[in-house]
């Protein structure tokens, strides 16, 4: 079995995954699952439970693809608790964009036509895709995201089981109740009294949860690059923690991460007083610190590049930052943000205290929500000092997406740079910026572009962006 690149080719074999099994090598971790048909359950490659025979294992791209299968997930290893599956990374352009859309939650709330209808094509050709591609299908994918952070839940926090199935995203106690028991073979009920009591009341009304990466993981780089560029009121970021406030279904809140570097993982405290868009904001959190890639098969694939080499091996791990609101990123590439800059400290500044909305925190200098695109529609934007042409450009963006004509995601790279230059305004390489991390696109070259891109780059080019101008 092997997983496939965009460029068709193979970059993990059965060869490769049978070594790292036997191994136990944890750079592999996540990168794919083990399927014993002798217990029917699937594990990851660092399972501390002896393997089966390589004639008795079935390797899969994903959790789901293990599931579609008929597998369990192994009670040792804990499959939900491994980095997320990149194998969709660099796949197929459409697969890839819309396995981001089923992490936000696309299919909590909508249905398989209109995520299709996102993507620009039919339900039935996006379907074909991901069994193409992943193996299983795109609702396989969603209901086992969901069941994975519900065991998250129903292990760690304290909430009851009707408030877990609903914050998770799905539609309905029976339907909670049929998905945790076919995935684990348990009940909720009994996987938390399984659970010894771990599940902990949160800190001063906080949810805590903790988030595995890949390493290598260049917290530094990724911290000094959020923090030159943090909006006051809005964020503070140190050099061990990032905070910032949120919205979670229009309800203020605010969320801290604490790097546990001997772990592998983040550490979240997030508080809000209504966790019902949950799934969507850790999905959004792992944007931000980028912990769904794969830095060893990134650099193994730019390192082909010798003018890159040096610059690997002086930043492993290095990540592109995401960001958690999209339109607060095309707000302040408008304003003057680019890769190697920020936008300048005074006007945003100034834009935050008149248009955003002051909330309470215990956190020192974190207490604004950044102003939202019905403010900026409708406000007088030279009160912050803002020239007429980017004001007109703000009130416009503003405008498009409170009328519902434009997100922050596209069906193709091409698609969401004309898209940002048409609404945004502004040139090639910032329409980049933005795109690279905004929409999570992990091919934007937003860097001032030497005389030829080369093609090897893709389709991590936002990676050697990353790289270039660090």
């Amino acid at each position: 079995m092997g997983f496939q690149t965009s460029g068709g080719e193979r970059f993990l074999d059965r060869t490769v995954c049978l070594q790292a099994i036997y191994s136990r090598d944890v750079r592999f971790d996540g990168r794919f699952f083990a399927g014993a048909t002798t217990t029917g359950l699937y594990c990851r490659n660092i399972c501390p439970v002896p393997f089966a025979k390589p004639g008795h294992l079935v390797l899969f791209a994903c959790a789901g693809t293990a599931e579609s299968a008929g597998f369990r997930p192994c009670k040792r290893c804990r499959p939900e608790a491994a980095p997320g599956t990149p194998a969709w990374l660099g796949t197929s352009a459409v697969v890839s964009r819309a396995y981001r859309l089923i992490l936000e939650g696309a299919l909590n709330q909508g249905n398989i036509e209109d995520l299709a209808g996102r993507m620009g094509l039919g339900s039935r050709h996006l379907r074909r895709l991901f069994v193409q591609h992943l193996g299983t299908s795109p609702l396989k994918i969603a209901t086992t995201h969901r069941v994975h952070l519900a065991r998250k839940l129903i292990e760690e926090s304290p909430f009851s089981m009707t408030r877990i199935a609903f914050y998770s995203g799905f539609r309905s106690i029976r339907e909670f109740n049929h998905a945790v028991v076919s995935s684990s073979g348990q009940s909720p009920s009994e996987l938390r009294r399984a659970s010894r009591g771990s599940c902990m009341p949160p800190q001063a009304g906080c949810l805590e949860l903790r988030l595995p990466y890949r390493t290598p993981f260049d917290w530094r780089s990724l911290i000094a690059f959020l923090k030159q560029r943090a909006v006051e009121g809005v964020e503070v970021v140190t050099e061990t923690s990032y905070q910032r406030t949120i919205k979670i279904g229009g309800v203020p809140g605010f969320f801290s991460a604490f790097h546990e570097e001997a772990a592998s993982r983040l550490h979240i405290r997030l508080q809000v007083d209504n966790y019902q868009g949950l799934a969507q904001t850790v999905e959004r959190i792992r944007r931000l610190f980028d912990l769904h890639a794969d830095p060893v098969q990134i650099a193994s694939h730019l390192s082909r590049d010798p003018d890159l080499r040096p610059l690997l091996n002086l930043r492993p791990g290095l990540r592109v930052p995401g960001v958690w609101d999209g339109f607060e990123t095309a707000v302040l590439a408008v304003l003057g943000q680019r890769l190697t800059r920020r936008a300048p400290a005074k006007v945003v500044r100034r834009f935050v205290r008149l248009f955003g909305t002051p909330v309470a925190t215990p956190v020192a200098g974190l207490n604004m929500l950044f102003p939202s695109p019905e403010t900026i529609a409708a406000a007088d934007l030279s009160q912050a000092g803002i020239g007429e042409a980017r004001a007109a450009t703000l009130r416009r963006l503003a405008d498009a997406i409170v009328r519902r004509q434009f997100e922050f995601s596209a069906p193709t790279l091409d698609r969401a740079v004309s898209q940002l230059r048409s609404v945004c305004g502004v040139d090639e390489s910032t329409a980049n910026y933005i795109a690279m991390r905004a929409f999570g696109e992990p091919d934007a070259f937003p860097a001032s572009a030497p005389r030829s891109i080369p093609e090897t780059w893709r389709p991590w080019r936002a990676y050697a962006a990353m790289h270039l101008t660090a």
